[in-house]
């Protein structure tokens, strides 16, 4: 997607938002936003931030008066002291995705919890399922929060046990390991790590004898679509969820904080899928 000819003309007046990680090449967000300005007829552009400290890219949001951001990995956590207010749901999970800057103070907000949530019960219910969330990272933690207020049984790996430990504690789950997942029968896993991610695309996090025909299994990651983690699950007969409604509902809540207008929902999920799709159909033709 052509974003210059997709967009505005550039000028004094043109709003700035972003996106701050490392890495930040998988990201789709400035082919939704940038669509989405578009559509609503916003004189805006958004553009992704590779960066590698935190702390120096929160100066550039104020110097440079950029509006609002999306934060992503491994900053999710440590960006927290270096805001001004942060949103109650943000707050009590730990972790924000979100930024706005009103006048120099920046707000923060987290839409991974709800955008999460409303994914899955999409799928199943929550209320007394018995939930693996692999990983304890930002994204973990929001989602492990949602679940625990849908009444959902946690149950936590991470490759770090103290990590881990912390989140398991603080929603009163259960710290396992990867060996203890045969016994424990989860009925939902949830891969919310970056392992699978483009480049990496062979990698998972979970081997499919650890998996079985009764699970639910969502992963988190949207890029590609279907990772190996959820081919081997599809293969062993589980229901599949992938990350693409997930992203596009947390993109979508953060554009209605960006702008304070309702999200073309239904355009940002196009563009995802059409996208990652095209990208597949291109890496098969280059192999052929």
């Amino acid at each position: 997607m052509n974003l210059i000819n997709n967009s505005k003309t550039i000028d004094s007046n043109t709003s700035l938002f972003g996106l701050l990680g490392n890495p930040v090449s998988h990201s789709l967000g400035h082919l939704i936003h940038n669509q989405a300005f578009f559509e609503k007829n916003i004189n805006a552009l958004y553009l992704p931030f590779k960066i590698t400290n935190i702390k120096k890219g929160i100066q550039a949001i104020k110097e440079l008066g950029i509006k609002g951001v999306s934060i992503t990995i491994p900053f999710k956590q440590s960006v927290i002291p270096y805001l001004d207010e942060i949103d109650d749901l943000a707050l009590k999970i730990g972790a924000v995705n979100t930024i706005i800057n009103k006048k120099g103070k920046l707000y923060g907000y987290n839409t991974d919890c709800n955008g999460a949530i409303k994914s899955l019960k999409k799928i199943s219910t929550i209320k007394d399922k018995k939930i693996c969330i692999i990983g304890a990272g930002g994204a973990a933690r929001a989602i492990a929060f949602g679940i625990k207020k849908e009444n959902g049984k946690i149950l936590i790996v991470n490759r770090t046990r103290e990590k881990g430990e912390i989140l398991a504690n603080q929603i009163k789950g259960e710290l396992i390991s990867i060996l203890d997942i045969k016994t424990k029968s989860p009925d939902i896993i949830i891969n919310t790590t970056s392992i699978g991610m483009t480049p990496d695309i062979y990698q998972t996090p979970l081997k499919k004898d650890f998996l079985s025909k009764k699970m639910v299994v969502m992963d988190i990651v949207y890029n590609p679509l279907h990772t190996r983690f959820l081919k081997n699950a599809a293969k062993k007969g589980c229901t599949i969820i992938n990350g693409l409604s997930m992203f596009v509902n947390q993109g979508a809540a953060q554009f209605e904080l960006f702008t304070g207008i309702k999200a073309p929902v239904d355009l940002m999920k196009k563009i995802v899928f059409t996208t990652v799709f095209k990208s597949r159909i291109m890496k098969t033709c280059k192999n052929v």
